[in-house]
């Protein structure tokens, strides 16, 4: 038994005599009859009884016919998926954001995306930083976002812009008044950030401090900016956070900070994996995006 053979079946139980199926399949009506007759012989029973000059399926034909279609129905569908990919209409991307990123740009610039590649399917993993770096490494993910760059040998880092971090008290705050706020204007008020050992970000804090003769004294450590927002409108302190945080954010007023802390907004790439075929249109999507926002200052290329 044969796919040929079971072709032929098929457009038989479909169109109902040979003639039709032989015009269905472009071959010649002997070649249809010779076919179903192999086929019969393999598999030891009649699948038509020819009653009147006319064929009529047996009980054993409709038996196996819903999953003969079925199973071409099914190769039918791989051929034009297999087609579309080739097209490059089909495709899958899976990118690593930190939460910031997920919840302000990529939106952005996902909407996008989707716009000229509807079809392709995304996966989106919102990690920590370090989770999004193994990622990376292991291949399960085609491109990271990050507010940090991801050292690693294989790693090729990008740095789109620099993303301040900013004073976010709620609004009608004091505070909201000040053109810059320093390390002075946040005393005795609570203050909500990065702990001194997270990754680039609490030393540069920490030494701002330093800069203007005070200490940074913690009341509510994170992990993610995005966590203090809530509780900054709940008026348990001012954050001092990345101003991707705030990207629309209601009932908070991001203040400038000085002296100046900055993050570093970078794509990075694995560079022994090939590179994912809708990477490229995804991440001018997404620098527009940024572009478009006029509050960073975008590095150029």
């Amino acid at each position: 038994m044969n796919l040929r053979q079971l072709e032929v079946f098929r457009a038989v139980m479909r169109d109902g005599t040979i003639t039709a199926a032989a015009n269905t399949l472009g071959i010649s009506q002997p070649a249809v009859s010779k076919l179903l007759a192999h086929l019969e012989d393999q598999l030891g029973y009649a699948l038509f009884d020819r009653i009147g000059g006319r064929l009529v399926a047996t009980m054993e034909a409709r038996l196996i016919f819903a999953d003969v279609d079925r199973a071409f129905r099914q190769f039918d569908m791989l051929t034009a998926l297999a087609r579309d990919v080739g097209a490059a209409k089909i495709g899958l991307l899976r990118i690593g954001a930190s939460l910031p990123i997920a919840y302000s740009l990529v939106p952005e610039a996902l909407a996008a995306f989707r716009k000229s590649h509807s079809e392709v399917k995304v996966h989106l993993h919102t990690l920590p930083k370090r989770e999004i770096a193994d990622s990376l490494e292991l291949g399960d993910i085609d491109v990271a976002i990050t507010l940090s760059p991801i050292l690693a040998p294989t790693v090729r880092v990008e740095t789109l812009a620099d993303i301040p971090v900013v004073a976010v008290c709620p609004a009608g705050d004091p505070l909201a008044d000040l053109a810059v706020v320093r390390p002075k204007d946040l005393l005795g008020r609570p203050l909500i950030s990065y702990a001194s050992h997270a990754e680039v970000i609490g030393p540069a804090l920490d030494k701002a401090f330093e800069v203007d003769g005070e200490k940074r004294d913690i009341a509510i450590q994170i992990a993610s900016s995005i966590g203090a927002l809530p509780l900054v409108k709940r008026g348990l302190g001012i954050a001092l956070v990345d101003k991707l945080s705030v990207w629309q954010a209601d009932g908070v007023v991001a203040c400038a900070f000085a002296p100046e802390v900055n993050m570093q907004l970078s794509i990075s790439l694995n560079q022994s994996r090939p590179e994912a075929r809708f990477l490229a249109p995804f991440l001018s999507t997404l620098r527009s995006a940024l572009a478009a926002a006029k509050e960073f200052t975008v590095r150029s290329r």
